[in-house]
């Protein structure tokens, strides 16, 4: 079986912090590129941060300077700091892998952002 797992998340105060992780299977080996996604309600899903085997990340425009991305390859782990969070970046974050064509995606992970 091959699937992404997040763990982390929840109900976090504006200007709070939480970090959520994401663990490969290890079927999954070395993927190029591993991200995070998120999806708000009644919006389409995008992409937040992502980081590449070197270590190259990118980052949404509105996600800059306050989140970060990491990976630890040898367990086939990525994460996302979140730092200033704010109201609008409540969502569901999902994690995700590319290796190749092929694709994988975590289930999601609720952040809710409120006071």
């Amino acid at each position: 079986q091959v699937q992404l797992v997040e763990s982390g998340g929840g109900l976090v105060q504006p200007g709070g912090s939480t970090r959520l992780s994401c663990v490969a299977s290890k079927s999954i080996f070395r993927p190029n590129v591993m991200g995070w996604y998120r999806q708000a309600p009644g919006k389409e899903r995008e992409l937040v941060a992502r980081i590449f085997l070197g270590g190259i990340t990118n980052y949404a425009d509105s996600v800059k300077g306050r989140f970060a991305i990491s990976r630890d390859n040898a367990k086939n782990t990525v994460f996302l700091q979140m730092n200033g969070l704010k109201p609008e970046d409540t969502a569901v974050y999902y994690c995700n892998a590319k290796d190749g064509g092929i694709e994988y995606w975590g289930k999601g992970t609720l952040v809710t952002v409120s006071s």
